[in-house]
C-alpha cells in the first residue's frame, strides 16, 4: 500500500507541473478565443531569459541572491511583456475577427519565431537554474508507512504555486472588470468592439498574463530538469490535459493535469513490465483520445450548443 500511495503520489505532483504549462493555454483561449500553439515556446523563452539573467547578476556582477532573484524576474517578465506587445501588434491585430483556425496557424508561426530568437539571444546550452526552492527527497507519513513516502519537496512547492495560481486567475476572470471583458471579448469579437471594449488593449493583457504564468512554469521546470529547448515541447503533454480539464476552465487545466499525472506514473509502474514498457509515453494521449469521444468540451469546459 505504502508503495502504491508513493507512486500515486509522484504522479499527482507531477500532473501539478504539466497543470502550470497548461493554465496558458486555458487563458488565452478563454479571453480571445485563440489556441496558443506558441505557450510552449513561450515558457522556453521566459526560463532562458530567467537563467540568463541570473547569471549575470550573480556570476558577473557579483549581486546578492535574493537580489539577483528578483532582478532576473523581472527581467523575465519584462521579456514576456515585449514579447505580448509584439505579437498583438504585429500578428493578432491584423487578425481581428478572422477564423480560429487562421490564428492557431499564427500561433505556430510564432513558436518557431520564438524557439529561434530566444536560443540566438541566451543561447541553446542547458543550464541549471536555482531559484531558491528546496530539492532535497522528503520522506513522509514514516508513521503509517514502513520507511514512509519518498516525494520531491520541489514537486510540493510546485503544487503551492500552482493552487495559488488557480486561486488568484479565477477570482481576476470571475470578480474584476478586465476578467468579465476577457470573457466577452472570448464570446465574440465584434459584440465585443460594438460596446467599447478594446480589443487590442484585452488581447495584450490577456498575453501578458499568460505569458508570466510561462515565467512562473519556466521557473518550475527548470529548476526541475534545468532550462533547455525541451521545455518548448512541454506544450504537447499539456495537450490531453487540456482536452480531459476543458479549453476554458482554469480550475479543469489543473483536474486535468492530476488525472495524466497520476495515471501516467500508475500505468507505467503498474502496467509497464506486462506491457514492455514506454506507456508514459503514450498514455495521456490515448486518455485524451477516449475522452473526447465521450466528453469533447471536457470535464469543466462550456458544452458547445449551435443554433440553426
Amino acid at each position: 500500500m505504502g508503495f502504491f500511495l508513493e507512486v500515486l503520489i509522484g504522479g499527482l505532483l507531477a500532473g501539478v507541473l504539466y497543470s502550470l504549462v497548461a493554465l496558458g493555454f486555458v487563458l488565452i483561449f478563454k479571453a480571445s478565443g485563440v489556441f496558443n500553439f506558441a505557450q510552449g515556446a513561450m515558457v522556453l523563452t521566459a526560463a532562458l531569459a530567467l537563467v540568463r539573467a541570473l547569471e549575470l547578476t550573480q556570476e558577473k556582477w557579483h549581486w546578492p541572491f535574493g537580489l539577483a532573484l528578483v532582478a532576473a524576474f523581472l527581467f523575465a517578465g519584462a521579456v514576456m511583456a515585449v514579447i505580448a506587445w509584439t505579437t498583438e501588434r504585429l500578428v493578432l491585430r491584423k487578425l481581428v475577427n478572422q477564423e480560429g483556425i487562421i490564428l492557431f496557424m499564427a500561433t505556430i508561426g510564432v513558436t518557431f519565431f520564438l524557439e529561434g530568437l530566444a536560443q540566438g539571444v541566451f543561447g541553446a546550452d542547458v543550464y541549471p537554474l536555482n531559484i531558491g526552492l528546496p530539492k532535497e527527497p522528503l520522506f513522509i507519513l514514516e508513521s503509517l508507512f514502513d520507511g514512509g513516502i519518498l516525494v520531491n519537496e520541489l514537486d510540493i512547492w510546485a503544487a503551492v504555486i500552482a493552487g495559488l495560481l488557480v486561486a488568484g486567475l479565477a477570482l481576476f476572470f470571475q470578480w474584476t472588470r478586465i476578467g468579465r471583458a476577457l470573457r466577452a471579448v472570448a464570446d465574440d469579437h465584434a459584440a465585443a468592439q460594438s460596446v467599447g471594449i478594446p480589443l487590442n488593449q484585452i488581447w495584450f493583457i490577456v498575453w501578458l498574463v499568460a505569458g508570466l504564468v510561462a515565467l512562473v512554469a519556466g521557473a518550475v521546470w527548470g529548476s526541475k530538469l534545468g532550462v533547455q529547448f525541451s521545455l518548448s515541447l512541454l506544450a504537447l503533454k499539456a495537450l490531453p490535459v487540456l482536452v480531459l480539464g476543458g479549453f476554458t476552465s482554469v480550475p479543469g487545466a489543473i483536474v486535468g493535469g492530476l488525472i495524466i499525472g497520476a495515471g501516467e506514473k500508475l500505468s507505467e509502474v503498474f502496467l509497464g513490465p506486462a506491457m514492455g514498457g514506454g506507456i508514459e509515453i503514450w498514455f495521456a494521449y490515448v486518455v485524451a483520445l477516449l475522452f473526447l469521444l465521450v466528453r469533447p468540451q471536457g470535464l469543466f469546459g462550456e458544452r458547445i450548443i449551435e443554433r440553426v
